[in-house]
Formats: C-alpha cells, structure tokens, sequence
C-alpha cells in the first residue's frame, strides 16, 4: 500500500515537473517503448537493530546487518517487493510506481549487506505493450518468480499478471492469473499486497499463493488464496491487532513467513513476522502462526512491505526485508537481514 504523503496530481516518476508539462510528458510516456535506467546507489550501514545497543536476538530471529540506501536521483523509493534469484544475490523487484527493480546485492568480507550494484528501474507495461501513468492502475505492489514467469500484484486494479522470464522488463504480460476472491470484497489501496510461490515439493505443489492487505472476511481475517494446485482454493489469515499483511515467503522447510505492517500518526509504526505451517493452508481454513520477530520506532525500522527468504550457505534460513520510503524525505529505503534461530 501506498501511503500518499504527496499530491495524487504529481507525475509518478517526474515530480519537479509543472503540472501542464507533466500531463504532456506523460501522454507522449504512453506511446514509448519500455526503457531501463541504470541507477548509482549509495548505502549507509546499519550495524544494529536496535540504536544504542549491541543486542542482536531478537525473538526467534538474529540480526545479521542492515543497510539505508539512497538514489542519486531519488527514483528508489516506493519499493514494494523483492525476489532472489537462485544465486541469493541478483534480485527482481516491484516499485509501487508501476517500475521493476533489478540488480544486485554486494556483501562485505565478512558477508554483511554493505550495498547494491547494477540496479536498474523500468517501466512495467500493460496488455497493449505501453507504459501506464494512471497510478490506480500501475500500484504494483507484490512478486513472485515461477519457472518461466515472473508473477505481479497490482493493488488498485486488482490483478496478478504474467510476465515471460527472461524477457519481463520489455515484454507485455502474457496473462493474468484468476485471483479467485470476489473483487467486491476488496478494498481499495488494500489488496494484493502479497504473492509468492509455494515450493514444488510442499503440500501446496508449487502453486502461486496471495494474501490480502487488509480486504477481510466477515470475521475480520484477512482475504487469502492458493491460485493452482491441490488445495487451490480461499483461505484466511487470522488478523491481529493494527497490523496489516504487506508480503510473505516461502521458507526452506515449506514453512510460509508473512511480513505485516502497521503504519499511522497514532499507531506509529512497526513490524511484525509470523510463522505459518504449509500445511494448515487449505480451503476454508483460517491459519495463524508464532510470532518470530516484532519491532516498533525503536529499532532500525520504516514502513516495511518486502520480505524474501532463502538458504544461507551455512544451512541455516535468512530473511531480507526492505521499506516503502513513499518518497518522503521523512522515510527512509532500507534492506535489512535476519537469520532465524528456529
């Protein structure tokens, strides 16, 4: 989710911009190709969750380091989600702009987070092959990679798209996948927040899985689903407290981890992970799962929305989380790094 502390009149990419001279821009934006535009990224390190201390477990999770990055032309915010490759180094991401992210993640000698290189920012194009400029229908918010696709969640205009991989940055979608849920019970800015593939050798057998922001059920759970597959069906999260889903993961042991979000002037802000056994996902289920790691403005936090897990060379399972900055100079673009003690 977007949380709008600009003018919805602005350009989503070309703010500085005079609004007559945006509109322009914007409609001759709409009869170009895709392009891709290499980014210089600079990053400053976080060496502790938790400012003033040098505590690094945190729940059942270890902070491993973190980074704060910023574009020097301040084009990264609105990140959304993120996806590894299978070398756990190149990733694929989404920015709430419509705009896939690609680069990736440089380490130190010692195998911390210390910066990104090679990122580029393109446009995600529609159906008809042309760059959108219509936020409503560009808020891209969720993604996930399936052999030969890459898979986008569009919040507004609720959809999830396919895209050829390789190929994604420059291709049209070559099709959408049936979301399942009744569009009437989605809420606005509150949707697709969250799409991930099961493992292929988990009881979910590889099937595309999307939760809801914060769409709810009438017993106030969240909205969820399992695309494909054996137990293809809708299902729900049990909703607690303020917090809203913004992305999950499938975990190395079939587990599903789920990020959640709250984020408001009285709530203030904070982030919470839970843990879900795959197999109590199935139709007409409301899952929930342990707490793993929860934090508020106290720690090295921001408006998180994009989790990835994978395996560290080690055996044991890392998480990366990175933040929304919703291109307020107030907020921050982080990627931070947990290992899981359970």
């Amino acid at each position: 989710m977007r949380i709008e502390l600009e003018s919805e009149g602005k350009c989503r990419m070309w703010r500085n911009l005079k609004p007559l001279a945006c509109s322009a821009f914007a409609a001759v934006l709409m009869l170009q190709p895709a392009f891709a535009s290499d980014r210089t990224i600079s990053a400053n390190v976080i060496d502790y969750f938790q400012p003033g201390s040098k505590a690094t477990k945190f729940g059942k999770a270890e902070f491993i380091g973190g980074i704060e990055l910023v574009s020097s032309d301040g084009s990264l915010g609105g990140w959304s989600a993120l996806r590894l490759r299978p070398d756990q180094k190149h990733f694929v991401g989404v920015l709430d702009t419509g705009d896939w992210i690609t680069g990736a993640i440089v380490r130190d000698t010692a195998g911390k987070l210390s910066t990104l290189s090679d990122v580029r920012i393109s446009p995600i194009l529609d159906k008809r092959g042309r760059v959108g400029n219509e936020r409503w229908r560009v808020d891209s918010e969720s993604v996930a990679l399936r052999r030969g696709q890459v898979l986008v969640g569009f919040e507004r205009a609720y959809r999830i798209d396919a895209y050829p991989d390789p190929g994604f940055e420059t291709a049209r979608p070559v099709g959408s996948l049936d979301m399942l849920i009744n569009k009437k019970q989605l809420e606005a800015n509150k949707s697709t927040e969250t799409v991930v593939v099961a493992p292929a050798s988990g009881p979910l057998k590889g099937s595309p899985v999307t939760i809801m922001e914060d769409s709810l059920n009438k017993d106030g759970n969240f909205l969820a689903a399992v695309l494909e597959g054996p137990r293809k069906g809708i299902f729900y999260v049990k909703k607690k407290s303020a917090y809203a889903v913004t992305d999950g993961a499938f975990l190395p042991n079939g587990d599903l981890l789920i990020l959640e979000r709250r984020f408001g002037l009285t709530m203030g802000i904070g982030m919470r992970m839970r843990r879900i056994k795959a197999d109590t996902i199935k139709p007409g289920a409301t899952v929930d799962g342990d707490v793993v790691l929860e934090a508020d403005s106290g720690y090295q936090i921001d408006n998180m929305e994009g989790l990835e897990a994978f395996a560290a060379p080690d055996g044991s399972t890392h998480v990366l989380v990175v933040s929304d900055d919703n291109f307020s100079l107030l907020q921050r673009t982080l990627m931070l790094e947990f290992r899981l003690l359970q």
